[in-house]
């Protein structure tokens, strides 16, 4: 797995346990690198954590912590009857991130912004996250002249 991709996923998680109220967003993603860290028996399927797959984790979770409002309401904007905090945790958080990465990442290409919010959302949401999570995604991209 490339380590952007096993970054996403860290933040993903880090930020659904924060959104959920259980911890703060930097507590919740040093745990998890910590719990990495500690895998002995090879549970996560792990390496060690690179300096820039951790770089990047910890640029897209403060872009969003950072920027939240900003996202929410791009994402409102972009969605048909869906408020975000009617989203589920996860497709919120995809959202989010996606959002974040398309505008703020801009050496990071859409289509690859959009192919691994997708990923994400096919593993960690339901089966209908894949379409809600593309189309808003896309919506967003089209309407900031990223596509």
């Amino acid at each position: 797995m490339g380590s952007r991709r096993r970054a996403r996923e860290h933040v993903l998680q880090a930020l659904y346990t924060a959104d959920m109220g259980q911890q703060e967003l930097k507590g919740a993603l040093n745990a998890l690198w910590d719990s990495l860290m500690d895998d002995t028996d090879g549970a996560f399927g792990s390496r060690a954590a690179d300096k820039e797959e951790v770089e990047f984790a910890r640029q897209m979770a403060e872009g969003v912590e950072l920027r939240r409002k900003e996202l929410d309401g791009l994402i409102e904007e972009s969605s048909t009857n869906w408020r975000v905090d009617r989203m589920s945790f996860v497709d919120r958080n995809i959202l989010r991130m996606g959002v974040f990465e398309l505008l703020h990442l801009e050496d990071i290409p859409p289509n690859v912004t959009l192919n691994e919010a997708v990923e994400l959302a096919k593993r960690f949401g339901t089966a209908d996250s894949k379409a809600f999570v593309n189309g808003i995604l896309d919506r967003v991209a089209r309407n900031h002249g990223r596509v």
